[in-house]
C-alpha cells in the first residue's frame, strides 16, 4: 500500500497511480480485445509459445504469424518494447471526457451535460456499441433517458462501466457519492445492469482509498447497488468461489460460465474484473495479469483493474516496467487532449477531488 490518501501528496499519488494503472491495464489488454476469438486459454497459449508466463509485463510480440494475424491492428505499439506512450482507446477517452465534464460542468451536471460534451469533443466514430446509439439518438434530438432506450441492444454492455474511473477517483472514500456520479452519467446510454456497473466500478475504486482490503472495497461496491441484481449476484459468486479456495481459472471459467451475455456485457466482465482483484491480492502486477488472461473485454477490465490497483499502491511504488513506456503521455479522441500530460491530468484529478465538502449523498443505498 502507498501513503496515506488524507495528505495531499498521499492523494495525490494515489490518484496518480489510478491514472497510471487504468492506462496500463488498458494497454496490456488492448492486443487480445476479441472475446470470442481470444479466449482464457488461446490468450496463455499465445504466452506460452512466447515465453511469457506467468505474466510480469506488457504481452510480448506475437511468436507466430497466426497469433499475429489474430491480434487488434494496434499490437505494435502495444506490446513491450514497442510502446512509446499510450495508444489511443475509447476506454481512456471517456476518462480524460469525465474530467473535462467535472471541470467544466461541476459535480452538480446533468446527464444532459454528458450528452452535450459527447457531441462536442467525442468524435463519432470512436463511439461503439451503446455509446454510439446515444450519440446518434442526441444528434436526431432525442434526450434522456429516450438516448438510452431507443434503438439501442447495447443497454446493459459495458460501456457504462468503462466511463466511471473518474467518479471515484474524484470522491476518495465516499463511495456512495461516486456511485450517484456515474449513475447520472450512465443512464445517457445505459439501464439496468449497465447502470449498475458503472455505479460499482466507481464505488470500488472510491472505496480502494479506504478500505483495509480489496476484498473490503468490493464488499463497500456492492452496497451501492441492488443486491438481487444480475451483476451483484455474479460478484458475490466470486467472491464466494474464492473464499473455498477454489483456483483462480476454476472461479473465472464456472463464474463466467453461470453469468448471460456475450463477451461485452458488463455481468460476466464484473466476474472476470472481481477474480483478478481477489486472486491479484493487492498486488499490482498480478492484478492485471490474472485479469486480463481471465478473457473477455480484456483492455476495458485491465484499465478497471489497474485503476483499483493503481490507486491501493500509489504512482511512486508502481513498477517501472508499467509506467515508464507510458512516458507521461497519453493519446486520445478527445478534442483538446491527444498528448495530454498523465501527470497533468491526475494533478487536475486532484485539484477536483480536494475541492471541498461534497455536500449530501447523491444516491441512496438500495435496501
Amino acid at each position: 500500500m502507498s501513503c496515506d490518501h488524507r495528505t495531499p501528496a498521499g492523494l495525490t499519488d494515489r490518484i496518480h497511480g489510478g491514472w497510471l494503472g487504468r492506462i496500463a491495464g488498458n494497454m496490456l489488454g488492448k492486443p487480445v480485445e476479441q472475446g470470442e476469438v481470444w479466449t482464457r486459454e488461446r490468450i496463455d497459449g499465445y504466452l506460452r509459445r512466447a515465453g511469457a508466463l506467468p505474466l510480469t509485463d506488457y504481452l510480448p510480440e506475437p511468436a507466430d504469424e497466426a497469433d499475429a494475424a489474430a491480434l487488434r491492428p494496434e499490437w505494435r505499439a502495444c506490446v513491450r518494447g514497442r510502446i512509446h506512450g499510450s495508444c489511443r482507446d475509447d476506454d481512456v477517452d471517456y476518462t480524460v471526457l469525465g474530467l473535462h465534464l467535472l471541470e467544466t460542468r461541476g459535480f452538480g451536471f446533468s446527464t444532459e451535460d454528458v450528452g452535450e460534451l459527447w457531441l462536442l469533443r467525442l468524435p463519432y466514430l470512436q463511439t461503439f456499441t451503446a455509446e454510439r446509439a446515444a450519440y446518434r439518438n442526441l444528434a436526431s434530438g432525442l434526450r434522456p433517458p429516450l438516448t438510452a432506450t431507443y434503438d439501442n441492444p447495447y443497454q446493459e454492455w459495458i460501456g457504462a462501466l468503462i466511463r466511471a474511473d473518474v467518479f471515484g477517483w474524484t470522491c476518495p472514500g465516499d463511495p456512495v457519492r461516486a456511485a450517484g456520479l456515474a449513475r447520472r452519467d450512465a443512464v445517457l446510454s445505459h439501464t439496468g445492469n449497465g447502470v449498475y456497473g458503472a455505479m460499482w466500478a466507481a464505488a470500488l475504486i472510491a472505496a480502494a482509498f479506504t478500505a483495509p482490503t480489496v476484498r473490503a472495497a468490493l464488499d463497500t461496491a456492492l452496497g451501492v447497488i441492488p443486491g438481487g441484481s444480475r451483476l451483484a449476484r455474479a460478484v458475490r459468486r466470486v467472491m464466494s468461489l474464492h473464499e473455498t479456495g477454489l483456483a483462480w481459472a476454476d472461479t473465472v471459467a464456472t463464474a463466467t460460465g453461470e453469468s448471460a451475455g456475450g463477451w461485452i456485457h458488463t455481468v460476466p466482465n464484473a466476474a472476470v474484473l472481481t477474480a483478478g482483484l481477489l486472486y491479484g491480492d493487492d498486488d499490482f502486477t498480478r492484478t492485471l495479469a490474472l485479469t486480463v488472461r481471465g478473457g473477455l473485454d480484456t483492455d476495458s477490465n485491465g484499465a478497471t483493474a489497474g485503476s483499483v490497483a493503481g490507486v491501493r499502491t500509489g504512482a511512486a511504488a508502481l513498477p517501472g516496467r508499467w509506467k515508464d513506456p507510458l512516458e507521461d503521455t497519453v493519446r486520445s479522441a478527445v478534442f483538446g487532449f491527444d498528448g495530454a500530460r498523465i501527470s497533468a491530468l491526475a494533478e487536475r484529478t486532484v485539484r477536483l477531488a480536494t475541492a471541498g465538502s461534497p455536500g449530501p449523498p447523491l444516491v441512496t443505498l438500495p435496501s
